[in-house]
């Protein structure tokens, strides 16, 4: 399958497995999120906050464990990751107030923040190279699915269980808890020559694999920066969406229901993104098929804000889930692709850890422009604007590699 058989191939549909929590874990906030807040008394900042708080453990998960899993091992990286994410998420059932909740949301955030650049990493070194697009591709169409699921869950628990369906949305990461992990352990190489000639652990000497520093340095630097920012920018609006829409459809005068199909029709695009990405990056190359994605991301976002018919609503839904996370998919194949295998984890670490700086300022940016009363539109513009800047930066580097290509072959 795609290069991989045995051991390896059930090794990175495990990892798949922990992806599509990640994925869960982002839209479950923005089912429940309305019901928090008359639950706690909440306003949209204060709301945007909590829905921050995720993010800003993803950012610093992403780029501690994203060096770990350079240092000690992917195994370890992506067990402790979902150790951390699985527990945390599961004490938020039990949350007393607010201010405990966004606790246990920070904390789980570490080990999602960890777990995406740790999983990416362990495919990219046990994918051959001809194959890598194809696989992170197939690895992020889990993010999408288990958003998908979460709001169709949400549909049956919340309205049902007004008072307490809320925790039971988070009773769901018991699952990777009690069933991924065993089978994590087991399938989940140590130390194992991968297609670089590298070991599974990203180096084949840990102990002096490079750090942080290699990263901004050289070569190296520019693209590190311009990785990092197009990051930022793509999941301020793929975070943003995933936080706040089901309340904005609410807003704009949708029923919950209602809301929640617009929800499952932007993780459904997604799915769909993600195949038609794993073709395009393949084809014409992961940075070049980005610029497109992200184009068609922003347009469609930046159309909402005209009104359209509701039939038109869910096409748009549908194009801005291609286009924002298909983009971040290519932007997570061409990182690993740019970057040496004793450099990847801390590579994608340190882009998803930037760049999930734009997914902490997405909610709560979003926030306080509903309660400046600038209105819904003014999300859209956002993440709208945030989509085109992506297709901007993507255009540069795409520019900057051909160029880099022209003065080598010269």
């Amino acid at each position: 399958m795609l290069g991989l058989s045995g051991r390896p191939l059930a090794a990175v549909l495990i990892g798949w497995f922990f992806v599509v929590f990640d994925g869960y874990d982002l839209i479950v906030y923005g089912t429940v999120q309305g019901t928090l807040m008359n639950h706690w008394n909440l306003t949209s900042g204060n709301a945007g906050t909590v829905g921050s708080m995720a993010f800003v453990g993803m950012a610093v998960g992403a780029v501690l464990i994203g060096r770990v899993s350079d240092r000690v091992g992917r195994k370890a990286a992506v067990i402790g990751s979902v150790l951390t994410l699985s527990v945390f998420t599961l004490l938020c059932t039990l949350a007393p107030n607010v201010w405990v909740f966004a606790t246990m949301r920070f904390l789980a955030g570490l080990g999602l923040g960890g777990l995406v650049p740790s999983v990416n990493a362990l495919v990219a070194d046990l994918v051959p190279a001809r194959y890598r697009a194809s696989w992170s591709t197939v690895m992020m169409s889990g993010v999408p699915i288990g958003g998908s699921a979460a709001a169709i869950i949400a549909q049956f628990i919340v309205p049902v269980h007004p008072e307490y369906g809320w925790r039971y949305m988070f009773l769901i990461a018991v699952i990777p808890l009690v069933v991924g992990l065993p089978v994590a352990m087991k399938v989940i190489p140590g130390r194992k020559r991968n297609t670089d000639g590298a070991d599974s652990s990203g180096s084949a000497d840990r102990q002096h694999a490079p750090g942080f520093s290699a990263l901004l340095r050289g070569e190296l630097l520019g693209r590190s920066i311009l990785f990092a920012v197009v990051t930022f920018f793509t999941l301020l609006a793929w975070y943003g969406l995933g936080t706040w829409l089901p309340k904005l459809m609410q807003q704009a005068g949708y029923d919950f229901g209602a809301a929640l199909n617009l929800t499952l029709a932007l993780n459904l695009g997604a799915v769909a993104g993600s195949v038609i990405t794993a073709w395009a990056g393949d084809r014409f190359g992961a940075v070049r098929a980005g610029v497109v994605a992200a184009l068609i991301a922003g347009v469609a976002l930046l159309l909402l804000v005209s009104g359209p018919p509701v039939g038109w609503v869910y096409v748009i839904m549908v194009l801005a889930g291609v286009g924002t996370h298909g983009t971040q998919i290519l932007i997570i194949a061409a990182i690993s692709g740019y970057y040496p295998a004793s450099l990847r984890g801390t590579a994608l670490g340190w882009a998803l850890g930037v760049g999930r700086l734009g997914a902490v300022a997405a909610p709560q940016v979003a926030g306080w422009l509903l309660d400046w009363g600038w209105g819904v539109n003014s999300n859209y513009a956002l993440f709208g604007g945030a989509a085109i800047i992506s297709c901007v930066l993507l255009t540069v580097i795409e520019r900057a590699v051909r160029l880099r290509q022209a003065g080598k072959a010269s």
